[in-house]
């Protein structure tokens, strides 16, 4: 007998075959199959289940990384840098089954040991055009595009891949995790969306898809949605209005990848607010995407030079920092890595979550964070480049330890341990570098902006800087550290924007062409605190940074290059929505509030639903970045095989069927 939605108590039925929703076949969802397969045969072994996968794009790559967008378009990591396999560093319940990092995965494919996905093959037979959203100019020929055979046989680790390469790599793994199922298990694909999951909490779930009568029994469901689209502010729906009052454009906070560029005029100043990876992606569409190209080779001392094709507008572009995320670190791991965690790992987590007290991120937190980037930067220090330093190791370590953040006496120790300036550690200036200063004019500005992010791409691409990398490999701990913390741990999401700017900047190669542009004037800084206000009188958006005097810049086109702000009450995902009206718990940053140790969905009330759980960015859980680099400990991973364990678990406890439905 079928139960409706809307029951609160299904009626009694025959004894069917369990059923398992995942809602997101993209990168998080193929995670989560994966480690589902590596924990089948402890816990699920030998008995039938129905494995429903709802994702309206193709499986692996999902929305974001999916291939039918430009091939412009890169990933923001070294291919060394990705896996999606587990190792011996993560601290995990289930079996560890390794796999093959990204350029492994390449070298396989290049040397026969592995195949293109099917899915793969079949877009490479097509070989389509570009069909993603418009740049303003015609999308590149198939004959103009290189094969996806030609960029794989070209990747190197140390390569900056295309997205294109990594949807194949992606599409690939979640055909092996598909195929490492047991046959008693079986997976039925729904190209479309999840609206709505209802249902008791001691019952079966079901699952409302777009176009589809009936709804989906789920005797568990898993939400691995990734990244969600938001409806505008009360900000953004302002200068939408006014926008149309003036026939202007304006573009709100998007996937860049998905936005319609092609109503920026060429030749037209454009004002873009944010400096982050969403802007690089605008920076390259408008330029490259539009017919321009560069010579020059930066890495042969030479400068890089871009080339106008006469149809880019001009980026007039600033932030609340007024700089881009720091570069990405050039170079690879030589020597001891610092051994951490060191003064925030489980010990003083356990030690937070006992305080009766509510926490404080500042007051809490933030000393712990600072005391453990300072250690692994000077241990960084002190063990690879012994030459700079003027004490003991051991001995400054025991002081260090003894010293509270911040204080006189930590400031004297290290002055007297490590004479020049550059080798310590200031997360503030490494944060807000613009602060305090001003420029004379705007051509100052311009020439002080490209100094500092010319200087910022030397030291991390070289390697005798490297007490960079400890701080880069510290901010993982803490990240991986955080998270048993929930929302706690970063109620107004600091925390995230300071670990972004430092760890999840731009290839070294991006911020070269910035610097080209910059020199060609087709991007042009407005520095940090940049406001923008909308001018009745005149028509106009204007814009103005802080720092330096002058006029305001005056545009008929404001671009938002930053991804939509995910707060529950403006979620385009009708199945959030659905959820958040039935009480699913959120935090202060918007958002979807689970439990840290299975991820489970909290409701209202604090308890875990016993039958929803959820996984990636929108949850309090997220992880530091969207992939994981091998042997690095990978929280992400954990986290797919806690919630997999607990679904197994609760499926395994379900009756015996005695028919399949």
């Amino acid at each position: 007998m079928s139960v409706s939605p809307e029951s609160s108590d299904p009626a009694p039925q025959p004894l069917v075959t369990p059923s398992l929703v995942i809602i997101g076949a993209g990168p998080r969802g193929t995670g989560f199959l994966e480690r589902l397969a590596a924990n089948v045969p402890s816990l699920f072994d030998g008995r039938p289940l129905d494995i429903h996968l709802v994702d309206p794009h193709p499986p692996g790559g999902g929305r974001i990384w999916r291939r039918d967008q430009s091939p412009l378009l890169w990933m923001n990591s070294m291919a060394q840098d990705v896996t999606m396999f587990t190792d011996d560093s993560v601290s995990l319940a289930g079996p560890v089954r390794e796999g093959p990092a990204l350029h492994e995965w390449a070298r396989d494919i290049r040397e026969g040991r592995a195949q293109l996905s099917a899915e793969s093959e079949r877009a490479e037979s097509e070989r389509a055009a570009f069909t993603g959203p418009a740049t303003g100019t015609a999308s590149p020929s198939p004959s103009a595009v290189p094969g996806l055979r030609a960029e794989i046989a070209a990747l190197t680790g140390q390569a900056f891949p295309s997205r294109r390469v990594q949807s194949a790599y992606l599409s690939w793994v979640h055909e092996r995790a598909a195929a490492a199922l047991p046959p008693h298990i079986t997976i039925h694909r729904h190209p479309t969306r999840a609206l709505r999951v209802s249902g008791p909490r001691d019952g079966r779930q079901h699952v409302r898809l777009e176009g589809r009568a009936e709804p989906l029994p789920a005797d568990a469901v898993v939400l691995t949605l990734g990244h969600l689209d938001g409806e505008p502010d009360a900000e953004q729906r302002e200068l939408a209005a006014f926008a149309r009052r003036h026939r202007l454009v304006h573009l709100p906070p998007d996937f860049t990848a998905d936005s319609d560029l092609s109503a920026l005029p060429a030749g037209e100043p454009v004002l873009v607010r944010g400096l982050g990876l969403a802007f690089v992606d605008l920076m390259v569409l408008l330029t490259e995407g539009r017919g321009g190209h560069y010579t020059g080779r930066p890495e042969d001392g030479g400068e890089l030079v871009y080339h106008p094709s006469g149809r880019e507008p001009v980026l007039f572009v600033g932030s609340r920092r007024g700089v881009p995320y720091h570069s990405k670190i050039g170079y690879g791991l030589d020597g001891e890595r610092p051994p951490l965690p060191r003064f925030l790992g489980p010990a003083q987590i356990d030690e937070l979550l006992g305080r009766p007290d509510p926490l404080d991120f500042r007051r809490d937190l933030w000393p712990l964070v600072v005391k453990e980037l300072g250690f692994a930067h000077y241990h960084r220090l002190f063990t690879a480049h012994p030459g700079r330093t003027r004490v003991d190791r051991l001995a400054f370590e025991e002081k260090y330890a003894a010293a509270d953040p911040g204080s006189p006496e930590l400031e004297t120790l290290v002055e007297e341990a490590v004479p020049d300036p550059a080798d310590r550690l200031d997360l503030g200036a490494l944060d807000r570098p613009l602060d305090g200063l001003g420029f004379p004019s705007y051509d100052a500005l311009q020439d002080g902006l490209r100094d500092y992010i010319g200087a910022d791409l030397a030291r991390r691409h070289d390697a005798s800087h490297s007490a960079d990398l400890g701080v880069f490999f510290g901010l993982l701990s803490v990240y991986g550290q955080l998270i048993r913390l929930g929302d706690i741990g970063d109620p107004r999401g600091h925390w995230h924007g300071f670990f972004s700017h430092l760890a999840s900047g731009p290839p070294g190669p991006r911020l070269r062409q910035l610097l080209a542009l910059s020199r060609a004037g087709v991007v042009r800084f407005l520095g940090a605190g940049m406001t923008v206000e909308a001018d009745e009188r005149r028509g106009v958006f204007r814009a103005r940074g802080g720092g330096v005097p002058g006029d305001d810049v005056e545009a008929r086109a404001l671009v938002e290059a930053r991804l939509p702000d995910p707060a529950p009450e403006r979620t385009r995902s009708p199945l959030l929505r659905a959820l958040y009206e039935e009480g699913a718990a959120t935090a202060s940053a918007g958002l979807v509030r689970v439990d840290p140790d299975d991820a489970r969905l909290l409701e209202s009330d604090g308890r875990p639903h016993p039958r929803r759980f959820a996984l990636g960015p929108y949850t309090t859980a997220r992880s530091s970045g969207a992939f994981t680099r091998p042997r690095t400990g990978g929280p992400a991973f954990g986290q797919n095989d806690a919630a997999a364990r607990a679904a197994l678990t609760l499926l395994a406890a379900l009756p015996q069927p005695s028919n399949r439905s």
